[in-house]
């Protein structure tokens, strides 16, 4: 990646000094590439698209906005080694630079105060239905979902989440926030794709030296193994975030104030410079407005995205 070239030795070392004295968790939650540009997961990946259908009595200009997910949401390592940086988050977060979804709908003053963020960095989808229940508490307009790179980014392929039980938290979730707000319209992203992430992550050196300290060891592990035995894992990986996605997408079909979006982070390609310069692998501050701007676009539309499994 050009950007991450450009780079200063000196910093880099520093990011990966600082990563080898904490100790590295394997926190994930990141997407993959261009956000109005590609729709063209690999065909062996979609399944037929159902064609979509109006959310009934969408508001496109909610009031407020609650937050619920993973790092991505909390803005882990977009400003610092290790770090959540919440005031850059894609959903809520106050950076003018990133104008988050609650931003751009609420305006920098009232989004000070009409929106909350209760992600929480490495979080699996069985974390959810509590943080659903701190959101319905708040009585929001609107709930932002963005989980599930953790259920697929584990120490190995036989530690995921199983489909079944991703499926069932998720249900879950929703019941728990309709139980004290029956009526918030609720946004749910797409889990990013991980194999494109390890794609083009794997372009920088430094960025595989941190990888090497345990982040999605499930998909980064050996980042240059290109055998038979790494291909299959990564292919694992990512049918699995495949299956997650269409879990999404079929859950929040049944619930008439849901809206999926249609598997635009799936799809989206992030560039380097999109990419957390402490792990290549989390979104930075410009990922992170990239993620807003897909939001945005879906919230406000008129018709709720194609829902396709997982693009």
């Amino acid at each position: 990646m050009p950007e991450q070239g450009k780079r200063p030795r000196k910093r880099g070392a520093a990011a990966l000094t600082a990563l080898s004295c904490l100790g590295v968790a394997a926190l994930a939650g990141c997407g993959g590439g261009d956000g109005d540009a590609a729709r063209n997961a690999p065909a062996a990946s979609r399944t037929a698209a159902p064609s979509p259908t109006p959310t009934p009595g969408w508001d496109p200009a909610p009031g407020s906005v609650a937050a619920v997910g993973d790092s991505i949401t909390r803005g882990f390592d977009a400003c610092g080694v290790l770090a959540d940086c919440p005031e850059v988050s894609w959903a809520t977060g106050s950076d003018g630079a990133v104008r988050s979804l609650a931003v751009r709908l609420l305006g920098p003053s009232k989004a000070a105060e009409r929106s909350w963020n209760h992600a929480v960095s490495g979080a699996r989808m069985a974390q959810l239905p509590a943080q659903m229940a701190l959101a319905a508490k708040e009585r929001p307009e609107l709930v932002t979902v963005m989980i599930g790179a953790n259920d697929a980014c584990r120490d190995s392929v036989r530690l995921m989440t199983p489909v079944a039980d991703f499926r069932a938290s998720f249900e879950t979730s929703l019941r728990r926030l309709r139980a004290g707000a029956p009526k918030a319209q609720v946004y749910v992203s797409s889990v990013p794709d991980l194999k494109r992430l390890w794609s083009t992550g794997r372009t920088s050196e430094l960025g595989k030296k941190v990888w090497q300290l345990g982040i999605c060891r499930s998909m980064l592990a050996d980042a240059d193994d290109l055998g038979p035995a790494a291909v299959a894992r990564r292919d694992a990986v990512r049918e699995r975030v495949v299956a997650y996605n269409e879990v999404l997408r079929d859950v929040c079909a049944k619930d008439r104030h849901c809206r999926y979006d249609g598997g635009a982070v799936f799809d989206f390609r992030f560039t380097g410079a999109q990419l957390s310069p402490w792990d290549w692998f989390h979104p930075s501050r410009d990922g992170q407005a990239r993620l807003a701007e897909i939001a945005y676009r879906n919230v406000t539309a008129a018709e709720p995205p194609a829902r396709g499994p997982a693009a």
